[in-house]
């Protein structure tokens, strides 16, 4: 049975901090659900790109998946930080239950924060969003960093990057491996 994801998304998100980790996490072999929080049939992104979600939010069980992938974009993480649902089914996949997995990108730890989750864990974000995180949490990585079940990533240029962590951390080292290599990774 594919490993279940849900990506969420709101008016404003990063277009490549959402497609790429989708992309990579659907040829790993993962069910993909990306969740619009916009009660909207598109979803705007930042520049300009519009996006068609798998479903939206008050059709979807967030606890229902394996992992909860929150994307960046300032605007779209400002969206998302005024959805209720999304901050009350953060701490059950930061505290892992059910063998369940977290990540978020650029912007998108400070939902995690605002979640009350980064006690006590190593992440990364888009410089300058670290700001209110409790004290040892943030890394100051360009890059991606996992710290158990929860992946974060710096920013769009390691979207893909993020999205191979994530796939390793769901689906194994091996699946993660095979993606990149068919995407000429490595």
């Amino acid at each position: 049975m594919a490993k279940k994801v849900a990506i969420l998304m709101a008016e404003g998100f990063e277009p490549v901090e959402l497609t790429a980790p989708a992309d990579v996490l659907r040829r790993a072999g993962a069910e993909v659900t990306c969740v619009s929080v916009t009660p909207t049939a598109l979803v705007e992104g930042a520049h300009g790109l519009i996006l068609v979600p798998d479903a939206n939010l008050d059709a979807v069980d967030l606890s229902g998946f394996d992992m909860l992938v929150v994307p960046g974009g300032s605007v779209g993480v400002q969206n998302l930080l005024g959805c209720e649902p999304l901050l009350q089914a953060i701490p059950a996949y930061a505290a892992g239950e059910g063998g369940r997995l977290l990540g978020a990108i650029c912007a998108g730890p400070m939902v995690l924060d605002a979640a009350g989750v980064l006690e006590g864990r190593k992440v990364t974000c888009y410089p300058g969003c670290e700001e209110g995180f409790p004290e040892g949490a943030y890394q100051g990585v360009i890059g991606v960093v996992r710290d158990g079940n929860l992946v974060t990533a710096s920013g769009p240029g390691q979207a893909i990057a993020f999205g191979l962590t994530l796939a390793e951390a769901l689906c194994g080292k091996e699946a993660a491996d095979e993606v990149a290599s068919g995407m000429l990774l490595g």
